[in-house]
């Protein structure tokens, strides 16, 4: 089969790239969770043009020094780079390092983020702890705050409607590095006010990312395609049509894809994925995309989950994929 390549919509994203202007009535940014997401979102926030004030939220001081750790190594990181490849000189670099550290306040105090003008939220996917914290933002936080969930799978209807203010509730789901990564899908609810959505559209522009807009639907646009064909492979696999390595060589080849589905699989992590099919099937046990392969519970329950662990449906040396792992 020939390869079908797709031409970029060139108008669409010029015309996204002339809104680069920051959101102007957005000043300070609150970030709740500096884990694996939360910390990337308080360094492209604290790093844009808009010169946002950010802070950066953790409810447990071992939880908060851990946060601001990940933010000031990833920033050092990504300096130091810089300066190896002679972008800028040693002297720019810490210059610019103190100016993005200089917008950051880290903080164990809720209280510190009830004046903010946006609040992401990038906690556990746990509802029990998620829609508390919605009600007491709902509660606290100044009527134009927008209030915008990170989750990957959960409906952000159920934190509109614990907040009591669903007209002021969004996803907005950045990707995995943040820093690196562009898209961020822009999430309406039923309930959302069109001037908030636009507000958040308009602060994702300001961070130099690429928005994406959706409906509050399992997965919204990402993970709604990408993970029911994770879980076909895993199927696939189950049913001994291939073996691991044929079936991602094949999506590698035959599709265009840069990494094969079991491969990524890995790479998201087995219990990740199982999460999200879990909640899926339990919540729309009537949609036949979402299924749970026998593989996947199999592999989670042995501890192998993927890249993290150092083997799933592959061996990993931390980032390196070895060969495929013996089931």
């Amino acid at each position: 089969m020939r390869r079908i390549i797709i031409p970029k919509p060139l108008f669409a994203t010029q015309a996204l790239r002339k809104s680069t202007l920051p959101a102007s009535d957005i000043k300070k940014v609150g970030v709740i969770g500096l884990g694996l997401m939360g910390h990337g979102i308080v360094q492209s926030v604290a790093s844009s043009k808009a010169d946002y004030a950010v802070v950066g939220l953790e409810n447990n001081s071992d939880a908060l020094i851990g946060g601001k750790k990940s933010v000031e190594d990833s920033i050092d990181r990504l300096y130091s780079k810089l300066v190896s490849k002679q972008k800028i000189t040693e002297s720019e670099a810490e210059s610019e390092k103190r100016k993005i550290l200089g917008k950051i306040s880290f903080t164990d105090e809720k209280s510190a983020l009830y004046d903010c003008d946006l609040i992401v939220e990038a906690i556990t996917e746990n509802p029990k702890v998620k829609l508390p914290l919605y009600e007491d933002l709902g509660r606290n936080t100044k009527e134009t705050c927008i209030l915008a969930s990170n989750t990957s799978s959960l409906k952000i209807e159920d934190m509109a409607e614990a907040s009591g203010v669903p007209s002021r509730v969004i996803g907005l789901h950045f990707f995995n590095p943040v820093q690196v990564m562009r898209l961020v899908e822009v999430v309406k609810t039923k309930s959302t006010e069109e001037k908030i959505f636009e507000r958040a559209k308009s602060f994702v522009l300001s961070l130099d990312k690429h928005p994406v807009s959706c409906l509050d639907t399992p997965g919204f646009i990402v993970n709604r395609l990408l993970v029911p064909s994770l879980a076909q492979a895993m199927m696939m696999f189950d049913r001994k049509e291939a073996t691991i390595a044929d079936i991602d060589k094949s999506m590698e080849l035959g599709a265009g894809h840069p990494m094969g589905p079991l491969a990524l699989a890995d790479y998201v992590g087995l219990d990740t994925c199982l999460f999200i099919l879990k909640g899926w099937v339990e919540e729309y046990p009537k949609e036949p995309a979402f299924v749970v392969p026998k593989c996947l519970e199999e592999m989670v329950e042995s501890g192998r989950l993927g890249r993290k662990s150092g083997r799933g449906f592959y061996e990993w040396k931390g980032d390196k994929k070895i060969g495929p792992s013996i089931v």
